[in-house]
């Protein structure tokens, strides 16, 4: 597990994310929310939902809604690889699969190097994005997934 703590402070906070990657750029969300990673599994299409909802999913009895972020994102579509994972989050009391290239690892990140996005800063919608941690050779995207999800998918 990678740290960015090289330079902090007594006392300074630390949070946890989960890194992953997406279009060849760095991701993260809070750790608190991600329950766990999987591989893709079998994804049952649902008709009339939204285009970047790519299905459900039957996770040990219960039925997860499954978003695509490469299609929430307005990216190039892709089909899934070995390195694909689903992330499932608890996101205002209610359980998602969110689809991603690959999953990088758990980082500690002190909030001084987190800065606040700049607009236009990526070519994702920069309300989705609660900042940007700066760390030595990289900068992560901070994803604020309640803003990105918001309510419950409807599928």
């Amino acid at each position: 597990m990678e740290t960015a703590t090289e330079n902090l402070s007594a006392g300074e906070e630390v949070l946890q994310f989960v890194t992953f990657t997406l279009n060849n750029e760095e991701y993260a969300v809070d750790i608190l929310n991600v329950q766990e990673i999987n591989r893709i599994t079998e994804i049952t299409a649902v008709p009339n939902s939204p285009d970047y909802v790519e299905g459900v999913v039957n996770l040990r009895g219960k039925v997860i809604p499954v978003i695509n972020l490469r299609k929430k994102f307005s990216f190039e579509e892709k089909a899934t690889e070995d390195t694909s994972r689903i992330i499932i989050m608890e996101i205002n009391d209610i359980t998602n699969g969110l689809i991603v290239d690959s999953v990088s690892e758990v980082l500690r990140v002190p909030t001084s190097i987190i800065e606040a996005a700049p607009p236009m800063s990526s070519d994702l919608n920069s309300a989705f994005i609660k900042g940007i941690a700066k760390m030595e050779n990289r900068l992560i995207i901070l994803i604020d997934i309640d803003r990105l999800i918001g309510e419950q998918v409807e599928v």
